[in-house]
């Protein structure tokens, strides 16, 4: 009966550390992300050429796999710099400070410039696959990790001050080893943005083609119901 009552509330881990995330990273930084990016354009006029690229793109890959380095993830990622930092008081800690890096991704003979970074939430979930006391399977990892992109992004989706400041970038990857899945698929994701603000500004309607993963297609894939499955104890 309890594992039916938290089901039918959304009581789960993945739709607790979206919410989580949301309330105590994302609502505080994302905002202020615009501003950022206009000051770096302002000092170096020839990186951030596409304005609709001034966003946080977030990565969200379903295998829970982050890297904390991302230039030894893919070789087409290089670290450029850090944006302006935003220093609060928060939670008893004076002078916390939020801030995000500025990568170039190189696409052939050419440079794109973009703030990227992963959900940090998606490696507590790899934690947990990994810890005998959480009981917690494969399986459910996946299951949990494409609730967490679905209710991460009906939160944004809802959320006023966070429009036009980010990008998720959900996929999974495929398996075999490829030495730059990563820039391609950060890439893509620059070019779609890219080709809506030229579409924007040329007053024709924008061209939505599906993403690498869409909420739809993982509605599909996840399982027969979107709502949160029950976590098991009789396996990992």
């Amino acid at each position: 009966e309890i594992s039916e009552m938290s089901e039918k509330s959304k009581q789960n881990v993945a739709h607790g550390l979206a919410w989580s995330y949301y309330v105590g990273y994302l609502k505080i930084v994302l905002p202020r992300v615009k501003k950022s990016m206009e000051e770096f354009s302002r000092a170096n006029p020839n990186a951030l050429v596409c304005r609709e690229t001034w966003k946080l793109h977030i990565l969200v890959p379903l295998s829970c796999d982050i890297y904390d380095d991302l230039e030894k993830a893919d070789s087409n990622i290089r670290y450029l710099t850090d944006l302006t930092e935003t220093t609060l008081t928060r939670a008893g800690t004076k002078k916390r400070v939020y801030k995000h890096s500025l990568y170039a991704i190189r696409d052939e003979d050419k440079l794109w410039h973009c703030a990227v970074e992963y959900a940090t939430p998606l490696q507590s979930l790899y934690a947990m696959s990994q810890d005998e006391g959480a009981a917690f399977s494969r399986e459910e990892r996946l299951e949990q990790a494409k609730l967490f992109y679905r209710t991460l992004e009906e939160i944004l989706k809802g959320s006023k001050e966070c429009v036009g400041t980010y990008r998720l970038i959900a996929y999974e990857e495929s398996g075999e080893a490829e030495t730059h899945f990563l820039s391609r698929e950060i890439l893509w994701h620059l070019r779609q943005q890219r080709h809506e603000e030229y579409t924007l500004r040329e007053g024709n309607q924008p061209h939505n083609p599906s993403t690498t993963l869409s909420s739809t297609e993982l509605n599909i894939q996840i399982s027969e119901s979107d709502l949160p499955q029950p976590l098991r104890s009789d396996c990992f």
